[in-house]
C-alpha cells in the first residue's frame, strides 16, 4: 500500500452563478485534466435567503453529469422532459444530461433560512456524450451509512465502501462519492483504488492530511503504517485537497473532528471542448450544440 501525496491544498473561492446565487467554487473552468473525470465543484452554502433565492433558472446541459447533494434546505427542480421534484436534507440528485436537457434548480432555506449543498460536474466519455438524459433522485434515508468502532461515520453515496454500496449506479466514470466524519483526535486511513483521481473537500471542523513525501528540506517526524510521512496541513472549512497517485488517504482529525467529502473517479483522458454548461470533445461538436440551441433542436426526442 502507498499513501497518496497531497498535490495541492486551496480554499474555495467566492463566485456568483445562476440568477445571482452567491457560492464558493473549489475548482472549475480551469485545466479539465487536473481532476479528470470531474470538471467543477461548487459549495452553495448561505445563511441569508437573499444570497440564494434567485436560484438557477432554465439553462441547458449537454455532455456531462451534474451531482447535487443537499445537506440542509430544499432544491426544487424541473426539466424540459416534464420531470419535477424536490431535494431535501441529505438527498442526492445525479442527473445525466447526455444528449441535452434544459432544467432549473430553485433553492429554499430551512426553518432558519439556511441553505447548504454541493454540486459536482462529472464529464462523460465520447461514447456517452449523446446518451438519453436521465435522473437518479435519492432520498437521504436511502443512502447507507457505515460506522467504525472509533466513531468514524461514512455515508456511501455511490461506489462501494466498507461493504456497503451507494444507491446511485450506472455512472460512466465509476465514481466513489463519500461523506466522511472522523471524530476529534482520531487518525483514519481510507483506501482508494490506484487508478482513480481523487480529492477531498473539508466543510466542517479541521484535519491534517498525511502526506507521503514532505516538502523539500523538511525533516520527517511522523510515522504511519511503518512509513515515515509528513503532516502537511491542517485543512478546515471550504478547503480542497487534491491527491496524487497511491492506494490510501490518511487524515488526523482536529480537536472538533473533521467532516469532508472524499471523491474519486476513473479518468476519461479525452479531449475537452467546454463552453459554460456544455462539454463536448471537439470544437465542431460544441458549435453544433450552440446551433441546436438556436434552432430549437437541442432536446432530442425520447422514444
Amino acid at each position: 500500500m502507498s499513501l497518496r501525496p497531497t498535490l495541492e491544498t486551496r480554499l474555495a473561492q467566492p463566485t456568483m452563478e445562476g440568477a445571482g446565487v452567491k457560492l464558493h467554487r473549489a475548482f472549475g473552468f480551469q485545466d479539465p485534466s487536473e481532476l479528470d473525470p470531474f470538471l467543477l465543484f461548487d459549495d452553495f452554502r448561505n445563511d441569508r435567503p437573499q444570497d440564494y433565492e434567485a436560484g438557477f433558472p432554465w439553462h441547458p446541459h449537454r455532455g456531462i453529469e451534474t451531482i447535487t447533494y443537499v445537506l440542509s434546505g430544499t432544491v426544487e427542480h424541473a426539466d424540459s422532459l416534464g420531470n419535477r421534484g424536490t431535494l431535501s436534507d441529505g438527498a442526492v440528485q445525479w442527473m445525466t444530461a447526455g444528449s441535452g436537457i434544459l432544467h432549473q434548480e430553485m433553492p429554499s432555506g430551512n426553518f432558519a433560512g439556511q441553505m447548504h449543498g454541493f454540486q459536482l460536474w462529472g464529464n462523460l466519455p465520447a461514447a456517452h456524450k449523446m446518451t438519453a438524459p436521465r435522473y437518479q433522485d435519492i432520498k437521504g434515508e436511502d443512502i447507507p451509512v457505515v460506522t467504525d468502532d472509533d466513531g468514524t461515520r461514512v455515508k456511501v453515496i455511490t461506489g462501494e465502501f466498507w461493504g456497503k454500496r451507494g444507491p446511485v449506479d450506472g455512472i460512466a466514470a465509476d465514481p466513489q462519492y463519500l461523506d466522511v466524519f472522523v471524530p476529534a483526535g482520531v487518525k483514519k486511513t481510507f483506501r482508494i483504488d490506484t487508478y482513480r483521481r481523487a480529492f477531498a473537500y473539508v466543510f466542517e471542523g479541521a484535519g491534517a492530511f498525511v502526506d507521503a513525501a514532505p516538502p523539500e528540506g523538511v525533516r520527517l517526524e511522523k510515522e504511519v503504517a511503518g512509513q515515515e510521512v509528513n503532516i502537511r496541513d491542517l485543512s478546515g472549512n471550504r478547503t480542497l485537497i487534491r491527491f496524487g497517485n497511491g492506494d490510501e488517504v490518511t487524515v488526523q482529525a482536529g480537536p472538533d473532528g473533521v467532516r469532508f467529502l472524499l471523491i474519486s473517479g476513473a479518468p476519461i483522458e479525452e479531449p475537452v471542448a467546454w463552453h459554460g454548461p456544455i462539454v463536448m470533445n471537439t470544437r465542431e461538436e460544441l458549435m453544433q450544440a450552440m446551433t441546436d440551441l438556436r434552432n430549437g433542436t437541442f432536446i432530442k426526442p425520447v422514444h
